[in-house]
């Protein structure tokens, strides 16, 4: 039966002109999402800037000034300088809970010596959320993975405010991680991006995650 010659393979030309203008597409995407994370990165340390100058570093210029008081007060009241030293030491305490507490936003120390789950476990409770959390054991994924799905969960825990309820999910699947995290109130287009653009960083991808919605998941490679 003779060929139609309405119907025609595409010619070398015109399959490299395809598989050129796919490559163009996703390197723009690539660029777009590079610029999303440098974004999301100078964002995070704005935040951790603010941290510092409005908690810890208000916290030492007042026990500088106390430190100031404290030596007129040793020889001349020591009743007023020991009740100054109680508030020096509380003043400490806090700044000490500021520092840990901005210690665990750039790097939770519990992921290394602890696992995954007892990280975002401790995450979960310190952000005031009720969470149920399930991860497997750490074994045979890389330690970049399990920081890489850690962050991807807190990035959607954020969205939920204190004293709500979630649950987080993270299991062994198709040779990498899965991560699945559900919340009361609807994640904004903006936080769905971001982890969408951290899983990707890592060659991984988002499986499911809707506009509007309460439920986000996502997989990981094992090596990263």
């Amino acid at each position: 039966m003779p060929r139609d010659p309405a119907v025609s393979k595409p010619g070398p030309n015109e399959l490299n002109s395809n598989a050129a203008d796919r490559l163009q597409a996703e390197l723009q995407q690539l660029r777009k999402s590079r610029k999303r994370l440098v974004v999301a990165a100078d964002a995070d340390r704005r935040v951790i800037e603010r941290a510092l100058h409005d908690g810890v570093m208000q916290f030492l210029v007042a026990l500088a000034v106390n430190l100031r008081r404290l030596g007129g007060l040793v020889d001349r009241d020591p009743s007023a300088a020991k009740l100054l030293i109680d508030e020096m030491a509380l003043q400490v305490t806090a700044a000490l809970d500021q520092a840990r507490e901005l210690g665990q936003s750039i790097y939770p120390p519990m992921l290394e010596a602890r696992g995954l789950a007892s990280a975002l476990r401790s995450a979960t409770a310190s952000a005031g959320v009720r969470a149920s959390v399930t991860a497997p054991a750490e074994a045979g994924y890389a330690a970049e993975v399990a920081a890489a799905v850690y962050w991807c969960c807190m990035e959607a825990l954020s969205s939920a405010p204190a004293g709500t309820e979630a649950t987080v999910t993270v299991a062994e699947a198709d040779g990498g991680l899965t991560f699945e995290v559900t919340v009361v109130d609807p994640y904004s287009d903006e936080r769905l991006q971001r982890v969408r653009d951290r899983a990707e960083a890592f060659g991984g991808r988002l499986t499911s995650a809707e506009d509007n919605a309460t439920r986000v998941a996502g997989w990981l490679p094992r090596s990263g």
